[in-house]
């Protein structure tokens, strides 16, 4: 199947925003009163929407989570948004996916206002038809809410459409609107967290996106 629509998440797809976000998350703990210096075991926060992962991570409230997601942002914006690394190889990989005719989005649950400024930091935003991410008071967060309103403004059918990303929660967005999706093994979710959502593909590498027929 040649889909002629293609969403990819940017947190551990696109770039690796590993010490800007866990340096953020580590300001907002100690902001709560928790200092956490071992930065790795703040990975999981990599992906999953920021305010159900302080509550799952840290048992905070609804009110809690939403005071550290704040303070989060605090440093994120001015700091750890420019903490990231963009993957080897991605430049190529868009340029071959847009030279076959195909139509690219970022999908992210990570605020479309700073999602746009990652895009440009990286000069990819030429690459890209559209770039969607939540709203800062967590509308879209949810990334299966976000493809679907992704899907209906583009006017995207799905059968013509895949996800690709890193994360549980892209393939479990992905299932939600009938659309294929890739899981991609070079970012923050674990094999097993990948294997165990049933994605239609796995690719170890951005390499392995190249070669593959999709």
């Amino acid at each position: 199947m040649h889909y002629n629509n293609v969403l990819f998440d940017l947190d551990g797809t696109l770039t690796d925003p590993k010490t800007g976000i866990t340096k953020s998350v580590q300001y907002a703990l100690e902001k709560a009163g928790i200092y956490e210096g071992d930065l790795s075991k703040l990975l999981p926060f990599i992906g999953p929407p920021l305010q159900q992962s302080f509550m799952d991570f840290y048992a905070f409230t609804e009110t809690q989570a939403w005071e550290a997601v704040h303070a989060y942002r605090e440093y994120f914006k001015t700091t750890g948004i420019y903490e990231n690394e963009r993957y080897e190889g991605i430049p190529e990989l868009l340029t071959t996916l847009q030279s076959q005719g195909r139509r690219l989005f970022v999908a992210t649950s990570k605020p479309k206002v700073f999602a746009d400024i990652v895009i440009g930091h990286f000069n990819l935003g030429s690459y890209f038809t559209a770039v969607y991410g939540s709203q800062l008071d967590g509308t879209h967060a949810d990334k299966g809410e976000l493809i679907r309103h992704l899907l209906e403004t583009e006017h995207l059918a799905a059968a013509d459409t895949i996800m690709i990303g890193d994360r549980k929660h892209d393939i479990i967005g992905a299932r939600k609107n009938n659309i294929a999706c890739i899981g991609v093994g070079y970012g923050y979710g674990s094999t097993e967290e990948l294997t165990a959502a049933a994605p239609d593909f796995m690719c170890r590498s951005v390499g392995e996106l190249l070669a593959i027929s999709f």
